[in-house]
């Protein structure tokens, strides 16, 4: 048992996670429904010609996001939304509060061009509002408007049908394990693509910290 929630606080540690019973109880089942369904290691196109793990999942998460963004494309037909970034920075906003455009783009990890054209987009529809932050007034700060609210509830049901298709066919206890698994990804990628590096030496100097830290 205390090799058991050692385990379990490093694994908190790492993903952000509360360490508390009712998160013990969820991890540990994760880990017991992992262990139970185990199998032998997978097979995929081109392994017995050398194909890495590593080209295996860059390739599932492409094809991941592009399964995602289906599942986005049906939630939103026929409803006032473009595009899945309008009603996701909608569901930020309802769900953290008022925050500046930076904080709004960096949550949703996007490129501030991007995000400008996408909160520009919220205004023009005045599903969200600005003022000036009292902190920095060069900064505005975004919140979400009733008319927005109402018109994200009315696409929420579908919304929540698209995210359940997206978790397919995995068990309540894989579930867990990927959310683990997804988290740490995003822990280490999600301080690369805040440092702004540079695209021409990007990969070299990701590689060159990862061995670093690996060794």
């Amino acid at each position: 048992m205390v090799d058991l929630l050692e385990e379990f606080e490093d694994d908190a540690s790492l993903v952000g996670s509360p360490v508390n019973v009712d998160a013990f109880k969820l991890w540990l089942a994760g880990k017991v429904g992992h262990e139970r369904t185990m199998e032998p290691e997978p097979d995929w196109v081109g392994k017995g010609q050398g194909r890495s793990p590593d080209s295996v999942i860059s390739t599932l998460f492409v094809h991941l996001n592009r399964y995602a963004k289906m599942y986005s494309k049906a939630a939103i037909h026929g409803s006032l939304f473009s595009t899945q970034d309008e009603f996701i920075y909608l569901i930020n906003l309802r769900a953290f509060g008022a925050m500046t455009k930076m904080e709004l783009i960096k949550l949703n990890i996007q490129d501030k061009p991007v995000g400008m054209q996408i909160i520009s987009r919220l205004l023009q529809q005045g599903w969200v509002e600005q003022r000036s932050s009292l902190v920095d007034k060069r900064s505005k700060i975004i919140t979400l408007t009733d008319v927005g609210l109402r018109v994200l509830e009315a696409q929420m049901p579908k919304i929540r049908q698209a995210t359940q298709i997206v978790a397919g066919n995995l068990s309540p206890a894989e579930k867990l394990h990927l959310i683990g698994l997804l988290h740490k990804l995003d822990h280490f990628h999600k301080p690369i693509f805040e440092s702004n590096r540079d695209s021409s030496s990007l990969l070299d100097t990701v590689l060159q910290d990862y061995l670093t830290l690996k060794n």
